[in-house]
């Protein structure tokens, strides 16, 4: 019987979530400066093309979003996800066949997806944030986080326009990651109890599950890179209202007016403007919005097969390191906490 309560799970997590913010978020703003499509203007030298030192200037702007909202959206992964690997376990069995009729990586991936879409739910907001403050010029004298929230403050709505991206881009990665996860980590720790070099402690634990995790998330990143381009670059559109950057102009209002206070006339071409905005085929010419295949064939256009691929090296490096550190810590915390109460976590029901 596992020794772990809700609560052990929801702490676990969010220690897990806010070591690897602090320690590898430089390294997602980089990534992100590296997909926008204002790279090339303002982080590279206009005379060789090479990085110029902004790119890594304010590297932690917009943190402060991402640590309030991982929290719970980590808390909500996990308990998801442990919750609904033991139920799919358990429907997953019969009396013919004990170990389950799907194999056992598909149980994996039906939670974690599950998980995730609970999680990207809570997240999203926080990720249009932090990306947006992410390309903010370092050295401002409003804060970064402060500036992109009031790009929004007409329309709030905007924060959850990246939801399908996010989700999009992180349920594929998470089946593909968790049950290379989950049988990696087997296959070692089968291996070291031939060896005979098991010692049962929490740091061997940790250090099992954070190669393991680190490993298949590298993979499941480089996989998935097409799809986290396209997902930046829709999140960093979505603080550019319809009319940005557009000059106002005060039209003088003569004849019938509306309840509003505008001529007739001006209310229908509202009308108008709205039914566009609703209608999908026509949101993309009316506001800047467009889908993400539209936003893909844009991307090949402007750079070739290869810009599907921008910033997939550095996305392969932070996610190996912070995936490891993730579950890592996730899976240690787990242990500690139910070894404080002198419980004891089953060797099954872990990550």
């Amino acid at each position: 019987m596992s020794g772990n309560t809700n609560s052990d799970i929801l702490i676990a997590g969010a220690i897990a979530a806010f070591t690897v913010d602090l320690l590898v978020y430089p390294l997602d703003t980089i990534k992100t400066r590296i997909q926008s499509p204002d790279y090339a203007r303002y982080y590279t030298n206009a005379s060789t093309g090479k990085p110029n030192p902004a790119l890594f200037r304010g590297v932690y702007q917009g943190i402060g979003s991402v640590i309030i909202a991982t929290l719970p959206s980590s808390g909500a992964f996990f308990t998801t996800y442990e919750r609904t690997k033991t139920l799919f376990t358990e429907l997953n069995k019969t009396s013919s066949s004990p170990n389950g009729v799907l194999p056992i990586a598909v149980v994996h991936a039906g939670a974690s997806s599950l998980a995730e879409l609970v999680s990207c739910a809570i997240l999203t907001p926080a990720e249009v944030i932090k990306q947006n403050a992410q390309m903010v010029k370092a050295g401002s004298p409003t804060n970064a986080t402060m500036q992109t929230l009031a790009k929004f403050k007409s329309n709030p709505l905007a924060l959850w326009r990246g939801y399908t991206a996010l989700a999009g881009r992180n349920l594929p990665f998470t089946a593909m990651q968790f049950p290379m996860f989950e049988r990696l980590k087997l296959k070692i720790k089968e291996y070291r109890d031939r060896r005979g070099l098991t010692t049962g402690t929490i740091f061997e634990s940790g250090t099992i599950t954070a190669f393991s995790a680190g490993s298949a998330g590298a993979v499941a990143a480089v996989i998935t890179t097409p799809i986290d381009v396209i997902k930046t670059r829709i999140m960093l559109s979505a603080a550019d209202g319809p009319n940005e950057g557009a000059p106002q102009v005060k039209a003088k209002v003569d004849g019938l007016v509306d309840a509003f206070g505008k001529s007739v006339e001006s209310s229908k071409d509202t009308v108008k403007k709205v039914a566009k905005t609703l209608n999908p085929m026509t949101s993309s010419e009316s506001n800047g919005r467009q889908s993400s295949w539209k936003i893909g064939q844009e991307i090949i256009k402007e750079k070739g097969f290869k810009g599907l691929w921008r910033g997939g090296a550095l996305r392969c490096v932070w996610t190996f390191v912070g995936a490891g550190l993730y579950l890592g810590a996730y899976e240690s915390g787990r242990v500690y906490l139910a070894a404080r109460r002198g419980d004891q976590v089953d060797e099954a029901e872990l990550l």
